[in-house]
């Protein structure tokens, strides 16, 4: 933490001393300090200072303050860099408290409000300085981080963990570590999972209330834009809610999800490895079931002859089909075939619920079959194929499921002690940000003012890589492990990321708007985030596998999304 206070000091020296030459611009060469002798332009001197104690105000009564450019940037950098320290404090007290308490409320509703916390502070802050016409200015610092950091993750974050965890395709699948193809736009990418799939459709619905309030301008109407902003700020908080909901849940729909896929699986690898060669074909020659061939494996299986499969007997023909790649255990896959062919009840199985089991299952990889276009008598290929696609879902849905067996953690004093470390980093986290949120916007408007630079622009591209360095830092972590399971966390994480942004900073946003009688005129900017999220999310939600010529895409949206907002605000006169 020593480097903390270090930085502080050579600020406040820096700006002291860019405060004490300033307020001698002009010197005639009359006055001098040693003899005391004052010069005519005094009066001007003192006019230029009160003029700089003006314009350079200083946060909270003792905070450093500069009119220039360099002091500015300098300013810029180091209360930058502090919000960069408190983003990540705040991500290592949430990544200790996940241990603990695991996925449930803490991931699912700590998390993502933490990691969108910095935004959220520098959002708020911008919008409460001074007077309305004053908080007018600021607000749209507050406008361009909101902007900035959604495009930022969803487009130069996005692109680059596809370069960095690009894999070979086979078959339009990324294969784990196995990267030997180079840059080939259509040879190389990665995959993610089907949840990931689930989180970019949310990501793109998340905009719903930029829409809301977006509705007055697209009908060229004044007298409702203010009730648009009250039903925006209701729609992006129950949206809000629902989405913190959904996470703390999640879990539990995640493991019924590998339930069913599990099952299913189970299904396609009983069938596929049922040994009937020896008793003929599965299907007779009008494409139905043979019963006659079903009836001597039921007989190969039913050992003692009663004409009832016990468990024992279901249990002895699962462990003859060595089914390893399900990761099922055998009793569980007893249990599954029981109860799917079991319509009696009695805990056995007779031949014609045998019959109408295997039926039913048939059926149903008929029904899902990939590639045959025709079932025919021949049920290898679309039996093969059902195999293969319930394979993939299960393998897909059961990545985020792995380790979920292991141990718990060490004793009570292990847990007290980590706890006590998580509560500190998220405590000073958010200490930090709060203190330096306002000062680094200040330091944005001054550096706006200095160079003529729309401060949407600069808060567009410098905020955000602070802001959200640690969530683009982990995600780049990930992806670079170029695997299945590593890269599905990273995409998540960077449409989860997006979604808050979306939903938490434009809560704060639009409650600002409203209680401060704030006008909204963020046409262009709404527009951008609009885009660029409903692309991406569509993209993200229709497909799993990601080739090397989707990041252009990506990339190629961040720079048009600053040409857009310039071109409509500035040369269209949007704004």
């Amino acid at each position: 933490m020593s480097h903390n206070y270090i930085i502080l000091i050579i600020t406040l020296l820096a700006c002291s001393t860019i405060t004490s030459t300033s307020s001698r611009l002009i010197n005639d060469g009359v006055r001098d300090d040693l003899n005391g002798s004052v010069s005519v332009l005094e009066p001007l001197v003192s006019s230029q200072d009160a003029v700089l104690e003006e314009l350079c105000a200083q946060t909270y009564g003792f905070m450093p303050c500069t009119n220039s450019i360099t002091g500015n940037l300098f300013l810029i950098l180091v209360y930058g860099y502090l919000m960069f320290l408190a983003a990540t404090y705040l991500s290592s007290g949430s990544e200790l408290m996940l241990e603990i308490l695991g996925p449930g409320i803490v991931g699912g509703l700590f998390l993502p409000i933490l990691g969108a916390l910095p935004d959220a502070l520098l959002i708020l802050v911008s919008g409460l300085s001074g007077s309305s016409e004053t908080a007018q200015d600021q607000v749209s610092v507050g406008m361009g981080l909101l902007a900035g950091s959604t495009v930022m993750l969803l487009t130069v974050i996005w692109g680059s963990c596809i370069i960095i965890g690009k894999c070979d395709l086979e078959n339009s699948f990324a294969i784990d570590n196995q990267d030997t193809k180079g840059f080939s736009l259509l040879g190389s990418g990665v995959s993610t999972d089907i949840s990931t799939s689930y989180s970019a459709m949310i990501m793109a619905v998340s905009v719903l209330p930029f829409l809301v309030v977006q509705f007055p301008q697209l009908l060229h109407s004044t007298s409702g834009k203010h009730f648009a902003v009250l039903l925006g700020l209701i729609i992006s908080i129950f949206l809000l809610i629902a989405y913190c909901i959904y996470q703390v849940i999640q879990p539990n729909i995640q493991k019924r999800r590998i339930a069913f896929a599990k099952h299913k699986h189970l299904r396609s690898g009983f069938l596929k490895n049922l040994k009937i060669d020896q008793f003929g074909r599965l299907l007779d020659d009008h494409g139905q079931l043979n019963e006659e061939v079903l009836k001597r494996l039921f007989d190969s299986v039913d050992v003692n002859g009663d004409g009832h499969l016990s468990q024992l007997e279901l249990r002895a023909l699962v462990v003859g089909m060595q089914l390893t790649d399900i990761r099922l255990n055998e009793e569980d896959a007893v249990q599954r075939i029981m109860k799917d062919f079991d319509t009696s009840g009695d805990d056995e199985v007779d031949f014609k619920e045998f019959f109408k089991g295997i039926e039913n299952w048939l059926k149903e990889a008929r029904s899902t079959k990939i590639s045959s276009p025709v079932a025919g008598h021949d049920t290898t290929n679309y039996i093969q194929d059902y195999y293969e696609e319930t394979k993939r879902q299960h393998y897909l849905l059961a990545l985020g499921d792995e380790g979920g067996d292991d141990e718990e953690h060490n004793d009570v004093d292990e847990t007290r002690k980590t706890t006590i470390k998580a509560v500190l980093y998220l405590l000073l986290g958010t200490v930090v940000a709060a203190l330096f949120a306002d000062p680094l916007v200040d330091a944005v408007d001054g550096f706006s003012a200095s160079t003529s630079i729309p401060s949407f622009f600069i808060s567009f591209v410098v905020l955000p890589l602070v802001t959200n360095s640690s969530e683009s830092v982990s995600a780049i972590i990930f992806a670079s492990r170029k695997k299945l399971r590593s890269t599905s966390l990273t995409f998540s994480e960077l449409y989860g990321a997006a979604t808050m942004n979306n939903l938490l900073c434009l809560s704060v946003f639009l409650a600002l708007v409203y209680v401060r009688g704030l006008t909204w005129e963020f046409t262009s900017e709404v527009l951008v985030i609009v885009i660029v999220c409903i692309v991406m999310g569509v993209f993200g939600s229709l497909r799993t596998t990601f080739p090397l010529w989707t990041s252009i895409i990506a990339f190629v949206l961040y720079p048009s999304s600053l040409v857009l907002v310039y071109v409509l605000d500035y040369q269209l006169g949007w704004s």
